[in-house]
């Protein structure tokens, strides 16, 4: 199994996008899944590198991106190491960062041979706040064949209280509690600006009714931090949704971090058989 570890400049700012890039070398063309990470998370967080795994043995190629401004740096891959880049981090360099790495992916920087990767069938999945952000892109960027969610959220400009907001603008940070590092990250206001500011392009249901790919949706019935409801939601404003309700599982479908057991729980395994079947 090929696995290669690359870093992609950012054509917008200076923090780079690091990725890791998982395969069996057939010398025949293969789909590729680009998985988006969520808030607070990382490429290499829990069951992923299990179920990059998983999914280049089942014939794709399976590449996980860290997001520039998530807090990790390449020295510290598992680790929230700048947490001034965290508190910078918004929507739309988000979807810069998507951007970035999908023209990687198209240009001749691109360490995947030409005969192992099949450009025509480019997929995104992402999990939580990196679910929003794959129907944000699949919606500007026709290359984008079929998405892929785990429990996504479906609204950003609803996501906090007024209260908060109304603290965040006197402040210009909030402190977002990491509970399991203990740390304090911070927030800028920069973020809910940005919301404001791009009111089309940062739109998820916008996006979701203009979107032209066909969606698999996955949500657990107990998620404790985006609810269920907002998969109901993705589904109404896209009706040809295939939407996977999962019962009594939540945020995060039964895994955690770290993942110390050398096999996925049980609704990975459906969750990659059901990704396998919609996207082949």
């Amino acid at each position: 199994m090929i696995e290669e570890n690359i870093i992609i400049t950012s054509t917008v700012h200076t923090r780079p996008i690091t990725a890791d890039i998982k395969y069996l070398p057939t010398k025949t063309k293969k789909p590729l899944i680009l998985f988006v990470h969520g808030f607070k998370g990382f490429k290499d967080w829990g069951v992923f590198n299990l179920m990059a795994t998983e999914f280049a043995k089942l014939g794709f190629i399976f590449m996980k991106i860290n997001l520039s401004h998530n807090g990790t740096t390449p020295e510290n891959l598992k680790d929230f190491a700048d947490l001034e880049a965290f508190g910078h981090n918004n929507f739309t360099i988000e979807l810069d960062d998507l951007k970035d790495s999908i023209d990687y992916l198209f240009s001749s920087r691109s360490i995947i041979p030409a005969h192992e990767i099949e450009l025509e069938d480019l997929n995104l999945m992402g999990h939580s706040r990196g679910g929003g952000l794959v129907l944000l892109k699949a919606s500007e960027d026709e290359r984008i064949k079929k998405v892929v969610t785990l429990a996504a959220i479906s609204d950003l400009s609803k996501r906090w209280p007024q209260s908060f907001l109304d603290e965040w603008r006197a402040k210009g940070v909030q402190y977002i509690e990491n509970k399991r590092t203990n740390q304090m990250m911070p927030l800028y206001v920069q973020l809910y600006d940005d919301v404001l500011n791009n009111p089309d392009r940062l739109s998820i249901p916008g996006s979701i009714k203009d979107m032209k790919q066909p969606l698999l949706a996955f949500h657990g019935t107990d998620d404790e931090t985006l609810p269920v409801e907002m998969a109901y939601q993705i589904k109404k404003w896209k009706p040809d949704t295939e939407l996977v309700i999962m019962e009594s599982e939540n945020h995060v479908f039964g895994a955690t971090h770290p993942w110390d057991k050398s096999t996925l729980p049980n609704n990975y395994t459906s969750i990659i058989e059901k990704t396998r079947e919609f996207l082949k």
